[in-house]
């Protein structure tokens, strides 16, 4: 059930944050571009066992295939059952100041030898004709930028399901890099490509328009966030 009364819930927030100190330390590149590797893979394989589901299903529908072949990889892959304790659709989560209660990210990625109260999360949104780079910055970039998603960590993903042949270069880049939603968007450094072999992959890094309310300043500022871009080939596969 939703809550009707959008008021912060401090009593929500201290339990949660009980011991830690936030944001929490920064995730290393190396295990970060193992996650990379691993969803890209993950991705390949779903495409190829689903790919009319890939192709034409709903957002929901290509990210429940995707959660489930990355937990089964947990079970058949021992450098990513390593890192990785599980990954979860759509878990409940609060937002910064417990003014949400049941905020749904697509992915929470609970990493073994991290906090598990903050998962790494990751947003995916669908890239095609009539969907495109401003519905993935506003429904999707953005809540990483005011404290719905990710607010205890400094670094999240984001995953484009793209079914035509946009890439980060040609629809991100440019977006991002015109003056109002440079600002609207708090970029501090732009898409810049990074090499994952199997997808088309960047980071960028961008300003967060909260502060914690449960510690005081200077501890309450969250810092920059640092997004990983995973755009993935959702397009129909050419049968011979």
């Amino acid at each position: 059930m939703s809550s009707s009364a959008l008021l912060p819930r401090p009593d929500q927030i201290a339990e949660l944050t009980r011991g830690l100190d936030l944001p929490l330390a920064a995730i290393d590149d190396v295990y970060l571009h193992i996650i990379v590797g691993g969803v890209a893979q993950a991705f390949t394989d779903i495409r190829a066992s689903a790919p009319t589901t890939v192709a034409t299903g709903d957002e929901a529908e290509v990210t429940a295939l995707l959660e489930a072949r990355l937990n089964r990889m947990i079970e058949e892959d021992k450098v990513w059952r390593q890192l990785v304790a599980s990954v979860v659709r759509g878990k409940e989560s609060l937002s910064f100041d417990g003014s949400h209660l049941e905020k749904r990210p697509d992915l929470s990625i609970h990493l073994s030898a991290r906090a598990l109260r903050f998962p790494l999360i990751a947003e995916a949104k669908i890239i095609d004709a009539t969907r495109g780079e401003n519905l993935y910055c506003s429904k999707g970039l953005r809540r990483f930028l005011n404290g719905e998603y990710g607010w205890g960590g400094r670094e999240a993903f984001m995953i484009a399901y793209v079914r035509d042949e946009s890439t980060i270069a040609t629809r991100l880049e440019p977006y991002l890099a015109q003056s109002a939603q440079a600002t609207s968007y708090a970029v501090q450094d732009a898409p810049i490509a990074i090499t994952s072999g199997t997808c088309d992959a960047a980071r960028s890094r961008h300003g967060r328009s909260f502060f914690y309310t449960h510690t005081a300043p200077p501890a309450n500022d969250p810092g920059v966030i640092a997004l990983w871009h995973l755009w993935v080939d959702a397009s129909p596969v050419a049968t011979v």
